[in-house]
C-alpha cells in the first residue's frame, strides 16, 4: 500500500501554504484559511504566506530610454510597498485570530514562486484565491491557480469568493 500520509513540516504538522497578493481575492481566501485552521480544521497544521513580489524589470520591460533607471526605483519603491501592506494585513489577520505565522515575501512570477514554496516548505496544502476569470482572459492573463493545481507537488485549494462578495470586489 502506498504511503498517503499528507507532507510534513518539522514538527511532524500538516503546513498549509496561502499564496497573497494584494487582491481581495486572496485575502479571502488568506480569511477563510485563518478562519478554518483556527477552528480547529488541520489538527495543529503550520501556516505558511508567501507574496510573491514581482521584479521591477518585469512590470517596466526591457528597451528602457534615458531615465530608466529613475522609473525602475519608482516601480521598485511601489513594489516594496505593496510587498509591506500585504505582510501586515497578513500579521493583523493572524494577530487578531491568535495564528502564529511564517509570512515569506518572495521574488518572482507567482506560478513559480508559490509551487516553489511548496517544495521548500514540504507544504501538504496550498491555497490560493480565485479571481474568477472566464476561459478567454484565463488564456490570454494565465491563471496562477490553474498552474498550481498542475504543478505544485501537494494537494491546492481554491478559495472563491461568494458571489455577492465576489461582485463587491470587482467594482472596487
Amino acid at each position: 500500500m502506498a504511503d498517503t500520509a499528507p507532507a510534513e513540516g518539522e514538527k511532524g504538522k500538516t503546513v498549509v501554504l496561502v499564496g497573497v497578493d494584494d487582491s481581495e481575492h486572496s485575502n479571502y481566501a488568506l480569511e477563510w484559511t485563518v478562519r478554518h485552521l483556527a477552528a480547529g480544521m488541520a489538527g495543529g497544521a503550520e501556516l505558511v504566506i508567501v507574496h510573491a513580489k514581482p521584479s521591477p524589470s518585469s512590470v517596466v520591460g526591457f528597451g528602457a530610454g534615458p531615465g530608466s533607471g529613475e522609473v525602475v526605483r519608482y516601480v521598485e519603491a511601489d513594489l516594496r510597498k505593496t510587498a509591506e501592506d500585504v505582510v501586515e494585513r497578513a500579521r493583523r489577520l493572524c494577530i487578531a485570530n491568535a495564528m502564529h505565522a511564517l509570512i515569506e515575501v518572495m521574488e518572482g512570477e507567482p506560478r513559480y514562486v508559490l509551487c516553489n514554496a511548496v517544495d521548500k516548505h514540504n507544504a501538504g496544502l496550498l491555497v490560493v484565491g480565485s479571481h474568477g476569470y472566464g476561459a478567454i482572459k484565463r488564456a490570454f492573463l494565465g491563471s496562477v491557480s490553474d498552474y498550481c493545481a498542475h504543478h505544485a507537488h501537494c494537494s491546492v485549494m481554491i478559495v472563491k469568493q461568494p458571489k455577492a462578495k465576489r461582485a463587491h470586489a470587482e467594482t472596487q
